[in-house]
């Protein structure tokens, strides 16, 4: 994945992690992403409401989504794999950079993959089949 790439070279080169630690990270970061997967759906939902119908409000609304739930969760992924001082500040400030550019591509992708099962998108209503 792009963004895989994009973080273990944040890593290795803003953090300054070592490449034990790089694999480290992203192991650690695969294996969060099924259970804060609900709560982020749910955060970027709420948050979607805000949005207006412009594509700039879209863009701004989805990378506050992004980076305000998922740049915490990345510091302490980063800091637990072996960042600290400067590089954990640096690898951080890194992450919300790329998760600014990423945040409206990855909530298309994530309003993609709602259509495909018959959701509505992000913001609309809850991503459940039951709702």
């Amino acid at each position: 994945m792009a963004q895989d790439f994009g973080s273990g070279s944040n890593e290795r080169i803003l953090a300054g992690m070592t490449w034990e630690q790089v694999f480290h990270a992203r192991l650690l970061g695969a294996v969060l992403m099924v259970p804060v997967a609900r709560p982020y759906g749910i955060w970027r939902d709420w948050l979607m409401k805000h949005a207006g119908t412009t594509r700039l409000s879209k863009l701004l609304w989805d990378s506050v989504a992004l980076v305000s739930f998922q740049e915490p969760v990345y510091a302490v992924i980063i800091a637990v794999s072996g960042a600290s001082g400067s590089g954990l500040i640096k690898g951080t400030l890194g992450a919300a950079l790329m998760m600014l550019f990423l945040g409206r591509p990855y909530g298309a992708f994530l309003n993609a993959v709602r259509k495909l099962f018959g959701l509505a998108p992000g913001g609309d209503k809850p991503m459940s089949l039951n709702s």
